[in-house]
């Protein structure tokens, strides 16, 4: 399959260059020239089907044409090796917990299928960076983080050879768990902690992507979700969560709500809503950092600096993702910008809560159910109580595990909360970061110094 720039101004690519380069040359988003749709009898039967099934199926959709079969098989049972269950909430709302991979975070399988997918092609041979005169031989993965990004693409390409990462993130913005996760690993992974905010570690990574004397220097690419390969394996979840509600509520009508953040793991689902997944609509929902809310409501898209919140992984004021879902839906600009708001729209709905209305959820959801929201997740379910029309089964993404923001969760619901294994063992470890201004000039000094 090709791959073209939501900018129109880039050469077409394949998928490899695609993953490889990550962004396109005009600094647009690479975009599918085609999204297929799959066969009814797939859904028909997959509430009778594993997760690692099901995710093979859409991968096979969207990268069978560029990746061998045994391959592609290998790959997604490898990044799989966890379950997706959905967990009954309260009346007609459910939770669909994605933070059962290695770093109890939704993210866990975009960064661990990018990293395979990655090393097949390096395998191959590939040559699709575009940089044969780079100095440093090595894939140099640029990624920004609001909080769990960064851990789950360190830990996903944690020892693979060939692949340096290097963790830009907000300085004092992310959870002490968060940061443990990928401050601490050392081996291939850099972390470099910045004096700013999301916003900026992200005009960062893409800036060292347009410098040319920057990519003679060092192979580059992104694992945030701009890349190809890290958001479109989300839609795995989605259809997952469909199956798994099919089974327990037959011709239920699945009304799905994301708190979303760089847009991403929405735009996934809506990826898996083209491929033919009956989800009747979307809910996004926002903190503070409304910019989609408002988008919906006026038609104007108006990015202005993050705000921060509770829900940090939530702090975008400019979701890079935006752009895939005006283009999605404006067939790639044969449609007005008012009638591809009136598609968007028609098919996804906002909702806005401040941190007070959050901490509020959280409590009243643990007191009624025993249920412990993450501050990420409690968007979504609030979304669902206030949204739900008769006749609809809600489904919300709870996108980490609620220790990763200890300190928070137990100040909210008066608990001590456990923390997993697998989070104490980061904790352990000795903190390891490069403190880096938000001035691209010096990150580029750094950098071609590596």
């Amino acid at each position: 399959m090709n791959y073209y720039s939501t900018n129109g101004k880039a050469p077409i690519a394949d998928l490899e260059k695609a993953v490889v380069k990550g962004l396109a040359e005009d600094r647009g988003l690479y975009m599918p020239e085609n999204i297929y749709k799959l066969p009814q009898v797939f859904f028909n039967d997959i509430d009778k089907m594993k997760f690692q099934d099901i995710a093979y199926n859409v991968a096979s959709n969207f990268f069978g044409d560029d990746v061998d079969g045994d391959a592609l098989q290998d790959i997604v049972y490898d990044t799989l090796s966890f379950d997706c269950p959905v967990v009954k909430v309260s009346d007609n709302i459910y939770a669909l917990e994605l933070f059962h991979g290695p770093t109890l975070a939704f993210k866990d399988v975009g960064a661990r299928f990018m990293a395979r997918l990655l090393q097949y092609f390096l395998r191959q041979g590939s040559s699709a960076c575009g940089c044969a005169t780079a100095t440093n031989g090595t894939v140099n993965v640029l990624v920004a983080t609001s909080g769990d990004t960064g851990s789950a693409v360190a830990n996903g390409f944690l020892g693979v050879e060939g692949i340096h990462v290097y963790v830009l993130y907000p300085k004092g913005k992310v959870s002490p768990i968060q940061e443990c996760q990928f401050t601490t690993l050392g081996n291939n992974i850099t972390a470099v902690e910045v004096d700013g905010v999301f916003d900026d570690c992200q005009a960062l990574v893409k800036s060292a992507f347009m410098d040319e004397e920057l990519n003679k220097h060092m192979r580059l690419t992104s694992a945030n979700s701009i890349n190809v390969a890290r958001f479109l394996p989300q839609a795995f979840y989605y259809f997952n969560a469909y199956a798994r509600i099919k089974e327990q509520l037959p011709n239920s009508q699945m009304v799905m709500c994301v708190p979303s953040g760089n847009f991403g793991n929405i735009c996934s689902a809506l990826f898996g809503h083209e491929m033919g997944l009956p989800i009747k609509r979307f809910i996004a929902a926002n903190n503070a950092n409304d910019v989609f809310f408002q988008y919906l409501k006026t038609g104007r898209y108006e990015p202005k600096p993050s705000i921060q919140t509770l829900a940090n992984a939530m702090d975008v004021g400019d979701p890079s993702n935006f752009a895939r879902i005006i283009n999605l839906y404006s067939q790639n600009n044969q449609f007005t910008p008012e009638a591809t708001h009136y598609r968007i729209a028609n098919l996804i709905s906002g909702a806005t809560y401040s941190d007070e209305q959050i901490a509020e959820t959280m409590r009243k959801c643990y007191s009624e159910t025993g249920y412990i929201l993450d501050p990420h997740g409690a968007y979504g379910y609030r979304a669902l109580q206030e949204g739900l029309r008769e006749g609809e089964v809600g489904v919300f993404c709870e996108t980490a595990h609620p220790a990763k923001f200890k300190e928070k969760v137990d100040n909210i619901l008066g608990i001590d909360i456990e923390i997993p294994a697998r989070l104490r063992a980061f904790m352990e470890g000795k903190k390891q970061s490069v403190p880096m201004t938000k001035d691209f000039a010096d990150f580029k000094a750094y950098l071609m110094q590596q």
